[in-house]
């Protein structure tokens, strides 16, 4: 029986979704089909950048929170 595995296998095995038997199975895969190999690499490397990124709420958020907070804390009937 020939497995046939889909881009969403792949990005199911880069996130570690998929079983034991279905690794074996997709990295079987990987190695038998170039364009399934070249979408996983891409995706490795796509999950490696969106881990670098790094979101700072602004300023005016903080402050807000701030205020907030120690308004609510003066405040105790709130």
């Amino acid at each position: 029986m020939i497995q046939i595995f889909t881009n969403d296998d792949v990005i199911r095995y880069v996130y570690e979704e998929t079983s034991s038997e279905e690794n074996l199975l997709i990295e079987d895969a990987l190695m038998a089909e170039p364009e399934l190999m070249s979408f996983y690499l891409d995706t490795l490397e796509i999950k490696c950048l969106m881990n670098k990124i790094e979101r700072k709420p602004a300023e005016r958020t903080v402050q807000n929170i701030l205020n907030y907070s120690r308004n609510y804390a003066a405040n105790p009937s709130a």
